[in-house]
């Protein structure tokens, strides 16, 4: 007998013989998936402002601690599955090597803290070999994304299960704990693309507009699907925009000193990372289009959401730019317009639109934004449709 075929008081039932076992390991790993993100916010300021010194930074530390936390939390649940849980338990997990058993999101969680791990050394000869500072985007920092992705992936199929089996009130708290770990997600994504999509000076290019098609829009369409509640994808934007806000107010209270030549802005206090995007917007686009164009597959609503997610990207990015740069805002703190690596040359560059395409006279070409435009609306509509899919499997897990 299935899952899917339980009554709600058999599955009542079953959802509170797991009481002591779940819960504990979704609060466990949503914890350590928030302190992921968090240490890499936190780590991506540490290089802006003090440069890359060591490897045994206190975000680095948090994110391996993390990740070892998770790990630990999730081998324990299976091997607890699989030599001591009930049959219950046994027929209500996932089995891998044709003898573990544990919950889907466990056995994914275990496997991004194996790539986070792994990531270290990597990360730690890479620099050695190449520099001590880079970029964001290089091989060893993509290992250590794609398990941090992973953790969050776990944590969050975690609450869908357990917000998928749930009757009752027990519904109301899991689908909180769901929008967490939306929201845990779609800022780990935004922070992967912060160099392409996070200041207001990128938000009158196409690249930002492209960038935040393929890395936002199918995280939000996902967890639009799958939710159960109301708006799932806007509370988790709204979710994702407060963590960055805190970070972004929190860090410039701690100071810093650099450590890396050469030195041309000589800060005294940690960086912090852009003002968040205006992801509620977009994310009620998703909300409204998926949830409410009814009786269409999903490549049929892929479509509108593609388009509908860009434009108001478009709509609300653009003059929210226009808004930080041309008016006495860009000097206030709350937004941190002003505050910029230690290796940066300031100059009125900081307050400029970045990579405008321009005619040969120095206006704005048109027809060059408008390709952009729809390229990113072919690449959203793309990662609409993956979102959606992925948003229906979420939406069936009770594993």
């Amino acid at each position: 007998m299935t899952v899917s075929t339980l009554t709600p008081a058999t599955a009542q039932t079953r959802t509170a013989s797991r009481a002591v076992e779940v819960p504990w390991l979704l609060g466990a790993t949503l914890f350590a998936s928030l302190c992921i993100v968090v240490g890499l916010i936190w780590d991506i300021s540490w290089h802006r402002s003090v440069g890359r010194d060591t490897f045994w930074t206190y975000p680095h530390v948090l994110e391996q601690i993390a990740a070892i936390v998770t790990g630990l939390g999730c081998g324990f649940v299976v091997l607890r599955t699989t030599f001591a849980g009930s049959a219950a338990d046994r027929e209500s997990s996932v089995g891998y090597w044709h003898y573990f058993r544990g919950p889907l999101g466990a056995w994914i969680c275990i496997w991004g803290t194996i790539a986070m791990i792994a990531s270290a050394p990597f990360d730690d000869w890479w620099h050695s070999a190449y520099g001590l500072d880079v970029k964001i985007i290089s091989p060893p920092h993509m290992v250590l994304a794609s398990g941090m992705i992973a953790i969050q992936i776990g944590a969050l199929v975690l609450a869908a299960a357990a917000h998928n089996r749930a009757v009752g009130d027990d519904a109301r708290k899991y689908d909180w704990a769901f929008t967490l770990g939306g929201g845990i997600l779609i800022e780990m994504l935004a922070t992967i693309i912060t160099e392409d999509a996070s200041r207001p000076n990128q938000m009158h290019r196409p690249a930002f507009y492209i960038a935040t098609a393929i890395a936002l829009t199918v995280a939000m369409a996902a967890i639009s699907r799958a939710g159960r509640g109301r708006w799932p994808a806007a509370r988790a934007a709204l979710v994702a925009m407060a963590i960055q806000v805190v970070m972004a107010w929190l860090l410039p209270l701690f100071p810093a000193t650099p450590m890396l030549a050469p030195i041309y802005n000589p800060i005294t206090h940690m960086v912090p990372p852009a003002f968040p995007l205006l992801l509620v917007f977009p994310a009620m686009t998703i909300d409204w289009l998926v949830r409410g164009i009814k009786g269409r597959s999903i490549m049929a609503r892929a479509i509108p959401v593609g388009v509908g997610t860009v434009l108001t990207f478009l709509v609300t990015h653009w003059f929210w730019a226009d808004l930080l740069l041309n008016t006495q805002l860009r000097y206030s703190p709350i937004f941190a317009l002003t505050q910029w690596d230690y290796n940066t040359v300031v100059g009125p560059w900081i307050f400029e639109f970045w990579g405008v395409p321009k005619t040969a006279a120095g206006a704005l070409d048109g027809a060059a934004m408008a390709a952009g435009i729809a390229q990113a609306m072919v690449y959203a509509t793309i990662s609409g449709m993956l979102g959606m899919w992925l948003g229906r499997g979420l939406s069936r897990v009770r594993r």
